[in-house]
């Protein structure tokens, strides 16, 4: 253990250029033992290498060393035999790479390992038996096997001794590769019968300190005359044998002759290593000296071999011969691709040039067949870059954008130059982590939905859609109704959308007649950080719907007054009596009206005009016919299902005005008792006694009137006019209210019993009866002004009465 520990020295050796450093450390170090302060000969502070995870990195399965991050020093972590490692090869030593992380770096270190005597030279077997014949001539040699050190340089074998020297001496040969050849030569004649059997003992010494040594025993059996030793045409034979032959291939050839004649000229061979793998690989054909391929030969673990050939006779006399086998490689072996330090995620928005994985390429064949080139297969955003020897760096080479390519799987593929060629690849999957890059993106550039009115709040009236390429919180879109109004009413109060589904909701029910469109503007806003939006303008479309039946506006019907066209009895065929005048307030279809004669006291007389609402004779009026004439005009919309308003058109056919006085007079009245008949007969009861006693004075009243008027008509030669409204046309049209008509406006300070009417047009043949007035052919004024009233309802009524001149 003294000596041992007069060894232990370190040794560093640092290139600032290359970033290595180089220890040298004897073998046999105890676990745990120092090896060197690799943070200090690195210039790296101690929580650099605790902060990068720092790790030793080796190709090969064994690891001896370790690494202390807390102190930056490299320990032995396991016993190491420089022996069982390196074998005969010097220098020996131990590389491995230094790996840091965050950023990434690597540095690589070479730990020496320096021999110490701690094996002595050893022979395959304890004893060699040889035997010699008598007549063998001063000088004749035999071949011994020599020893083995596994130890080198000054630790290796020395010297051979040879105990006792009476007869023979010891010879040695020093090969090419370092190795000696012992002999043993004889120096003094043999004679059987002095001495059948001579032992000696043959010690291989080293040159370690202290010296170690082994021993072989030596039997030599001393035979009877055989005066000719075999001899070989050649002391060194030379072959060649390429790596992966097949078993059975002959090498070479090796030949002995010996002068002798019978079985002391008879020459064997036989191959005399012991202690290396030469007699596991080749067999020599005792006769006829053929060398032969036994086993796997690999140039990459051993590139040349030694065999060495005995030749000898029955009579015990032999010659040795080497055979220097070289191996010839062949490309074998695939490029190795180890993979230090990979990051299998980067995010989007990495720079140019960052680190993603380093690598490193071994390959076992020499020359050729051992250079390698490495390349990415795929066009992909990333580059391969050579960093040091056998060292490639995988780092960003373009932009990278999730949304084109969440991921890749990059094939990394390393070709050697051998003929052929050998390659080898791995495939690298790399995830690209997301950023908040991308707005939400609407389907369309604009939406317009529809909806019917009179639609149910909370309707569902519409889905817009926006989508987000960017993923997961990114791509969560929320949509948000931006502020505005319509018509001075916030949007909010019309309709409403879902934050998450981007449904749209009508809040209240719409009314295509107070609001036929609007439109909005809705944002879809992303979960990113900061959020990224976008707008779109939706437009809402009110469609009609049939809720408002027609309006009569012509002829008005009053509840107070009685209103009749006069058709005098020569009208012919086609004789225009009035218009039924009527509009509807919705739109479309909807507003499409068609007049139809619903009831009629002569159905043969009268016609309506299906599309102008026009009533006309449809036959020469005769005396016969009624001069009450009472129909029932129906107008109907075209909507799904139809409304409908029906109106009252009374028509006198008389050539006078007190004849239609005189029919019309009772007419009211007979309207009335057809309505309710009961109520009638039970009034009539109650007044009959009051209508006893002034029937007279009513006689004389419409005595007098009838007087008055039928002078007026008969002395006057003017015609009977109709008179139609302003711009009225006889033709058919297609419009429902195409003129200019007059209207009854009520309005009262209780908005709940205001009122519009549209009023009736003018016209000279018009009747109109109040059944309360005593008068006739006059105009009805009120006697007392509403206007005065400010409680009242507000009445303007415009009654036109016909008068002759």
């Amino acid at each position: 253990m003294n000596r041992r520990a007069l060894l232990f020295f370190c040794l560093v050796c640092l290139s600032s250029a290359t970033g290595q450093v180089t220890y040298t450390i004897p073998e046999e170090m105890t676990k745990g033992s120092l090896i060197g302060n690799i943070a200090q000969d690195l210039g790296l502070e101690t929580k650099r290498l605790i902060s990068g995870k720092a790790r030793i990195y080796t190709r090969g399965s064994d690891e001896y060393i370790e690494l202390n991050r807390d102190r930056g020093v490299l320990l032995v972590k396991e016993r190491i035999d420089r022996e069982t490692l390196c074998r005969q090869t010097t220098p020996c030593a131990l590389h491995f790479q230094v790996i840091l992380e965050n950023p990434m770096e690597f540095y690589s270190a070479t730990v020496q390992i320096t021999d110490i005597n701690d094996n002595a030279p050893i022979f395959e077997k304890n004893k060699a038996e040889f035997k010699i014949s008598e007549s063998a001539v001063i000088g004749s040699k035999f071949a011994l096997v020599r020893a083995v050190d596994l130890d080198v340089g000054i630790n290796d074998l020395k010297r051979y001794e040879l105990k006792p020297t009476d007869n023979f001496a010891l010879k040695l040969h020093n090969n090419a590769d370092g190795n000696k050849n012992v002999e043993m030569v004889l120096q003094k004649p043999l004679d059987r019968e002095k001495q059948e059997h001579i032992s000696l003992v043959l010690t291989a010494v080293d040159g370690g300190e202290p010296q170690l040594s082994g021993t072989m025993q030596i039997d030599i059996t001393v035979l009877d005359v055989n005066d000719n030793a075999p001899v070989f045409t050649q002391p060194i034979y030379k072959a060649t044998v390429t790596e992966n032959s097949p078993k059975g291939t002959v090498v070479t050839t090796v030949t002995a002759s010996d002068a002798d004649q019978g079985s002391n000229g008879k020459v064997t061979y036989s191959i005399t290593n012991r202690l290396d793998d030469v007699r596991r690989l080749f067999i020599v054909n005792k006769d006829n000296g053929e060398i032969t391929l036994i086993g796997n030969i690999d140039f990459e673990q051993s590139r040349h071999f030694q065999v060495d050939v005995r030749a000898s006779d029955d009579g015990g006399l032999t010659d040795s011969s080497k055979v220097m086998i070289d191996v010839q490689d062949v490309n074998d072996n695939k490029p190795e691709i180890n993979i230090m330090s990979e990051s299998n995620i980067i995010s989007e928005d990495a720079k140019l040039n960052t680190v993603v994985t380093m690598i490193n390429i071994e390959d076992k064949d020499t020359g050729e067949n051992g250079k390698v080139q490495c390349f990415v297969s795929e066009t992909v955003p990333f580059l391969l870059k050579s960093s040091t020897n056998n060292f490639y760096s995988l780092v960003t080479d373009s932009d990278l954008d999730r949304e084109r390519a969440s991921e890749y799987n990059i094939t990394v593929t390393c070709s050697d130059e051998g003929v052929p060629s050998l390659s080898s690849s791995v495939t690298l999957t790399l995830q690209i982590s997301d950023v908040n890059d991308n707005p939400p993106v609407f389907e369309r550039s604009s939406y317009e939905a529809y909806i019917v009115e009179n639609n149910t709040p909370g309707l569902s009236i519409f889905t817009v859609k926006a989508t987000d390429s960017d993923w997961n919180q990114n791509a969560r879109v929320s949509y948000i109704l931006e502020d505005s109004s319509v018509n001075g009413v916030p949007v909010s109060s019309y309709v409403s959308v879902s934050a998450d589904s981007g449904v749209i909701h009508a809040v209240r029910s719409f009314d295509y007649e107070q609001i036929k469109d609007f439109q909005f503007c809705i944002k879809a806003q992303d979960g990113g950080s900061p959020p990224l939006s976008s707008n779109v303008t939706v437009k809402i479309m009110i469609q009609d719907q049939n809720d408002n039946a027609p309006q009569v506006l012509y002829p008005v019907q009053t509840g107070g007054s009685l209103v009749a066209e006069m058709v005098p009895r020569s009208a012919d065929v086609g004789y225009l009596v009035t218009k039924v005048v009527a509009v509807d307030v919705d739109s479309g279809q909807n507003a499409w009206l068609s007049y139809k004669l619903q009831k009629a006291t002569d159905r043969a007389l009268f016609e309506v005009g299906l599309q102008n609402g026009e009533v006309r004779t449809i036959r020469q009026v005769t005396d016969k016919d009624a001069v009450k004439q009472r129909l029932t005009v129906i107008v109907e919309d075209n909507g799904q299902p139809s409304r409908s308003a029906t109106v009252i058109v009374n028509v006198a056919v008389a050539d006078s005005f007190p004849e239609v006085l005189s029919e019309f007079t009772d007419f009211t009245h007979d309207k009335e008792y057809n309505e309710n008949l009961t109520f009638y007969l039970v009034l009539a009861l109650a007044v009959v006694s009051f209508l006893f006693i002034t029937c007279v004075v009513v006689i004389i009243s419409v005595k007098i009137y009838r007087w008055r008027q039928s002078r007026i008509l008969y002395h006057s030669n003017l015609p009977v006019i109709p008179y139609y409204p302003p711009r009225y046309s006889d033709t058919l049209g297609t419009g429902t209210l195409p003129h200019v008509y007059n209207y009854e406006v009520c309005r009262t300070t209780d908005s709940r019993k205001s009122d519009c009417k549209f009023g009736r047009a003018g016209s000279q043949n018009v009747l109109i009866m109040d059944p309360s007035s005593t008068g006739t052919m006059q105009r009805i004024q009120s006697e007392k002004s509403i206007l005065d009233e400010p409680d009242s309802p507000l009445e303007v009524r415009l009654d036109i009465h016909v008068g002759l001149v």
